[in-house]
This record gives C-alpha cells, structure tokens and sequence, in this order.
C-alpha cells in the first residue's frame, strides 16, 4: 500500500509541477508588470543563497557524494506574507529560544506545487543595545518519503543531539548528531557528523553556501524553479546506490519499538548528563509544538517536539489495517474484506492526490488571473476552476 502511494505520489507531482511550470513564464510576466512593488519588497527581507551540500559516508562501505542546492533566508517578521507554510512564526521561535531580537529561516522555498525540506534552521538572535548576537538555532528534520518531523534547539557553536528521527533506513537510531552552524552573511556552512557507539564518526553532512546577488535572483520562482525535485532525485538514487552496495536495510523504529522517541529522549538526557559532570553544562533548550506529538521533556537538557506522518505513512492507520485483517480471517472472509478495503484505500489516495494537486494548480491559475485584464471567457474559466478548486477540498 506504501509503494503505491509512494509511486501515486510521483505521477502526480510529476502531472502538477508540469502544469505549473507551463505556467509559470506567464506568472513572471505578470509579476513584472503589476507587482514590482511586492516582489522588491520581499527581496529586501529574502535573501537567497547557492552552494553545495556533500555528504561522505565511511563505514560499513565507503559512499560519498555532493549536489548543487539553494536556499532561501527569510527574515521571519519582514517577510510574513512570503514565508513558506508549516513553519514556526517569529514570535514562536523566539519564545522558543527564548531570544529577543530578529529570527531567520534557512530553507528550500516550494517550487510549482512541490516542497522537500530535508532540514530548514531558524537562526535566533539576542540584541543588546545595538549589538545583535546568534544565541540560539532551531533544526527543523524531516525524513523522507514518511514526512515526520522533529525540531529541536542546538547551540550554533557546537552541540550534541541524540538522533530523535528515522532520517534514513540505512541508518540505525544509536548515532549522536554532531552539529555545528556559523552566523550567515556573505556565506553560510552548516555541518552534521553521526558520533556512533560501534561505527565511530562514520557520516558527515555539510552545506556551503555563498550568498547570491546578481540579476539571476530577480524571481524567486525561476531561482529555486524545480529545487525541491532535484533534492528528492538525489535522496532516491542515492538510496538505491546505497542498497546496491549491500548496505542493510533498516526498517522503521516504529515497529520494532513503539516507545523509540522516548528511548531518543533517555539516551540525550544520559548523554548530556554525563557532559554535564565533565564540566560542559549546556544550557536548558524547550521547543514548545504545533501539530506535534505530544511526548516531549521538561528537563534540563533538548527538548524535541515531533509532527507524525500523514497518511498512509502514520502508524496509527496501519494497526487499524492489521486489526481489520485479523478480524476478516476470523470471519473466513478475509479475501473479500481485504479486496474491498484495498479498493476503497486506492480510491481514496486518488481522489486525495487529485484533490491537492488540482487545487495547487486553481489557485495558480487565479493568481495568473488576477494579474490579467479580464475577459467574459477567463472569467467562464475562472468560474469553472474555482468549481474543480471546491471539489477539490470537498474530496480531501
């Protein structure tokens, strides 16, 4: 059922980003004619960046890699109409870094109806007096192709995590991230290295990047025009490199050990303990949630907040699929409740699927609307696509 979603998923982000990268010359045109104003202004609090990120894994097989990214640093209260959705606000991260001044988010913008944010940073400042200092940072982790998050505090300098997230099947939950981030400006490097208990400092990731201002940053579509796409190509092929090299494949904590995320909060809080008596006390770090699981900590030490998967990747829809198979063989119906069951899942992932996508792709259309001069038959069309956009919603 995975596999289907997963390749459902493909077809259809394949299906809608055609369609709104056919579109998206005319948004630009339009842009530039009646929102020249907007776009400046979102250009004064975004500013963009383009680098490499590298990653080299050395044990048990030696694989290693690099790929050209950009990224986007968002003033996270000038640029409030701009921020991408499903991130944390100025106000709630400085609550959570209990900081006081500007708070900055590092991240891959979505591009034509397609987001896939392997790790976004908000980088929260204190000001005192007219001096602005880098205190705290905030790693928001996605894993893919599940889509739980976990966001955390770290200190920029250098600071130690328990890995609290299935990242990636090819690893195990015992690593400890090392983690490390400089203050951007003209450039920016952040680094991640896997401390293990068996395989040593087996993995490092880094991103570098300099900063971009040149004529080519004008559009921020065109800038970051298919970046989430090429993210995802690379995390999918080097994954399968990866098990062509006979890398163990290692399935989900979920279900070996339910409890896993509290197992993550007990080996940081050990970790840090034992930091703290060897005179490297950190201080206490507290990310309050949205949308999150609510097992989190109240003691000294991280303080993780979790965003489960969606469908069909949640846990929770699986049990409720092996309890209804139970019951059909029971029953010595199982072949008819599974058939039908299936039938329906299918249906629905479709219809969900659909419903997005078609909604992404209204919504475009109307924005590209709004900036023409309107005609009887754009306004039929118009008409005809906020039906499909409503139908749309009615279907999710």
């Amino acid at each position: 059922m995975e596999l289907l979603y997963l390749l459902c998923s493909l077809l259809s982000t394949t299906f809608s980003s055609l369609i709104l990268s056919l579109l998206l010359p005319f948004r630009h045109l339009f842009r530039r004619v009646v929102a020249a104003s907007s776009v400046a202004d979102a250009g004064n609090s975004i500013l963009l960046y383009q680098g490499t990120v590298w990653h080299e894994r050395r044990r048990p097989v030696h694989h290693s890699f690099r790929y050209s990214v950009r990224y986007a640093l968002i003033d996270l209260d000038r640029a409030r109409p701009h921020v991408p959705p499903d991130h944390l606000s100025g106000d709630e991260a400085r609550r959570a870094a209990e900081t006081n001044g500007p708070v900055f988010l590092l991240t891959i913008p979505p591009s034509v109806g397609y987001e896939q944010n392997p790790l976004s940073v908000y980088y929260c400042y204190d000001v005192e007096g007219s001096t602005q200092t880098l205190k705290k940072c905030i790693a928001e982790v996605t894993n893919t192709p599940w889509g739980e998050r976990v966001s955390f505090l770290f200190n920029p300098t250098s600071d130690l995590v328990a890995k609290p997230l299935h990242v990636s099947p090819f690893m195990d939950m015992l690593g400890n991230w090392s983690m490390q981030a400089n203050e951007p400006g003209d450039s920016l490097r952040l680094v991640i290295s896997v401390q293990h208990p068996e395989l040593g400092n087996y993995f490092t990731a880094s991103l570098t990047a300099k900063r971009v201002t040149s004529s080519m940053a004008g559009d921020h579509a065109q800038f970051f025009w298919l970046m989430p796409h090429k993210v995802a190509l690379w995390i999918y092929w080097h994954a399968l490199k990866l098990w062509w090299k006979n890398v163990s494949f290692i399935q989900h904590p979920r279900y070996q050990s339910p409890m896993y995320r509290e197992e993550a909060l007990m080996r940081d809080k050990n970790m840090r303990c034992c930091r703290s008596f060897g005179g490297n006390e950190l201080n206490n770090s507290h990310v309050e949630g949205r949308k999150s699981d609510p097992v989190a900590e109240t003691r000294n030490g991280h303080h993780f907040t979790w965003r489960d998967a969606k469908w069909p990747w949640s846990y929770e829809l699986k049990i409720i699929l092996k309890e209804l198979q139970e019951v059909g063989s029971s029953w010595g119906s199982y072949k008819q409740l599974g058939s039908s069951w299936k039938k329906w899942a299918v249906y629905w992932a479709m219809r969900r699927l659909l419903g997005i996508n078609s909604w992404i792709i209204v919504k475009e259309l109307q924005e590209v609307k709004s900036s023409w001069e309107v005609t009887n038959s754009w306004n039929h069309y118009g008409r005809n696509g906020q039906s499909l956009g409503d139908e749309a919603i009615a279907g999710r």
